[in-house]
């Protein structure tokens, strides 16, 4: 059946929560632990305020998944669980500054209850965090493939800095800032849940390779939903992006297909900056116009495809098929 016609089970993600409830219960608990400081009270305040949110712990569900899948029975993937959220926070206080955002999962940001020293300081506290939970498994692998993800997180953002209000921006370096702000950390979170595990290689490989794609995917679908979505549906104000001035997927397919009239437009509320009331209605009219949305939609579901098939050749196991529902859920937010 094709993937966008597929009836998907409403939140797959609720699914793999309820399977993993022991872990999680775990993760949670070493969070709460990890996010303290007797020295600075400040920290605990900030991460509190995201780390209770009510996010969806998604990324770190997919590191026991994968150790879960392939047996494992130790108890060094709650650690990873842990660490793999908290460089993901850390990656969204960050964020929250550089993008001067107003509201993340549906609440004020830290930045703006506090300020963005406070928000800067304590995401550099908890990647410091991360590094000791990652050290405390022992297992150099692991490390290199958490340090390297954090690095490549790191090199999307800087890399979407010069790409965002750039309309040269193409396809290719817009998959290099996905990959970069968000592949890279659902992939090492799918991956070191296999290495942790013992698992042979080829299984590990189709970890990393099922995060990449449910990455960007996820990306994707988010990028569409700025335009198409709602702010309940996406946590935060929508048309974010456009206000922010970032050319992202279904801009640059929108352009791909500009007349020299919808080019100018472009160039003057993205590249110069000068947006007036009415713009975002009009920029969503001609992303529909030109099928801007529609091409960015079909790509998320072709990604979404890759992410299935990845799978295709591991371990029987439940945990796989809500794995695979789960990449199908993320696109059919677009619908």
């Amino acid at each position: 059946m094709n993937a966008m016609n597929k009836k998907v089970p409403l939140r797959p993600q609720d699914d793999l929560a309820d399977a993993l409830v022991a872990e999680m219960a775990a993760v949670n608990v070493l969070i709460r632990e990890r996010m303290a400081s007797k020295h600075a009270p400040r920290i605990p305040e900030v991460t509190a305020h995201l780390v209770e949110a009510g996010g969806k712990r998604l990324r770190p569900m997919l590191t026991l998944a994968a150790a879960r899948i392939c047996g494992y029975e130790g108890d060094h993937h709650i650690k990873l669980a842990a660490t793999v959220e908290f460089i993901h926070t850390a990656t969204l206080l960050h964020d929250d500054v550089v993008d001067e955002s107003s509201q993340r999962r549906g609440r004020p940001t830290a930045n703006l209850l506090w300020d963005n020293k406070s928000s800067v300081l304590v995401g550099d506290y908890l990647f410091s965090r991360s590094f000791q939970l990652m050290v405390e498994t022992g297992t150099l692998r692991v490390l290199d493939i958490l340090a390297n993800a954090s690095a490549t997180i790191a090199e999307g953002e800087v890399l979407q800095l010069t790409a965002a209000q750039d309309l040269k921006t193409d396809e290719a370096i817009y998959l290099q800032v996905v990959r970069g702000k968000t592949a890279a950390l659902f992939a090492a979170a799918c991956e070191v849940g296999g290495v942790i595990a013992g698992a042979p290689e080829d299984q590990v490989r189709a970890f990393y390779d099922y995060g990449d794609a449910l990455g960007i995917a996820f990306q994707i679908a988010d990028d569409l939903l700025d335009y198409s979505g709602t702010s309940a549906q996406i946590g935060k104000n929508t048309g974010d992006d456009f206000r922010e001035r970032k050319v992202t997927l279904p801009v640059i397919k929108a352009l791909a297909k500009a007349t020299t009239e919808e080019r100018a437009f472009w160039t003057r509320v993205i590249e110069k900056g000068d947006q007036r009331d009415g713009d975002l209605d009009h920029a969503i009219k001609l992303l529909t116009e030109t099928g801007g949305l529609q091409a960015a939609r079909d790509e998320a579901f072709v990604w979404a495809e890759k992410a299935r098939d990845a799978l295709s050749i591991l371990p029987d196991h439940a945990l796989r098929q809500t794995l695979c529902d789960l990449a199908d859920y993320v696109v059919s937010r677009v619908n």
